[in-house]
């Protein structure tokens, strides 16, 4: 993404299509969404005296419930703006990273396991499963970028 100039990140293939810019976007919303999420969750395990150390014995985190049938649309909550500035969009994407890692460092010592919230989509999710969502999600949208900038009519600068 770094490179693009503005006229390629806010480019469609079509109208119903996102632009780079928009994927972006949507990737840091979400990821800020997740990210608040754990820090939510761990708060009040903390205040409620529930917070468990990693076990020991922990090997394998449960899997993702399958995903829901037919096309995923992005809640409310996290649609992307179009039009946002690529730099400010990337920097931005960038000090998330960088929060999300102290995130899930923190939450390594951590028993995710105990620490739940209900998706809209999958229903009751542990931070670890959320984490895994947040991964996945991210491999998507950037097959989606790939796609949007292997178009045709992309702009070339």
């Amino acid at each position: 993404m770094e490179g693009l100039g503005q006229r390629q990140a806010d480019w469609k293939p079509s109208a119903k299509d996102w632009s780079v810019g928009e994927i972006v976007d949507h990737l840091t919303v979400a990821e800020i969404a997740t990210g608040k999420l754990t820090t939510k969750l761990t708060k009040e395990a903390g205040a409620a005296g529930t917070l468990a150390p990693w076990p020991a014995d922990l090997t394998v985190f449960a899997p993702l419930p399958p995903d829901p049938p037919g096309p995923a649309d992005a809640p409310e909550a996290v649609r992307p703006s179009p039009g946002k500035v690529i730099g400010e969009l990337i920097a931005t994407m960038k000090a998330t990273r960088e929060r999300s890692r102290q995130s899930i460092e923190r939450l390594a010592t951590l028993d995710p396991r105990q620490l739940r919230f209900k998706h809209a989509h999958r229903g009751d999710l542990d931070l670890a499963q959320w984490w895994e969502l947040q991964r996945r999600h991210d491999a998507i949208h950037l097959a989606q970028i790939r796609d949007v900038k292997r178009a045709p009519g992309f702009p070339k600068a």
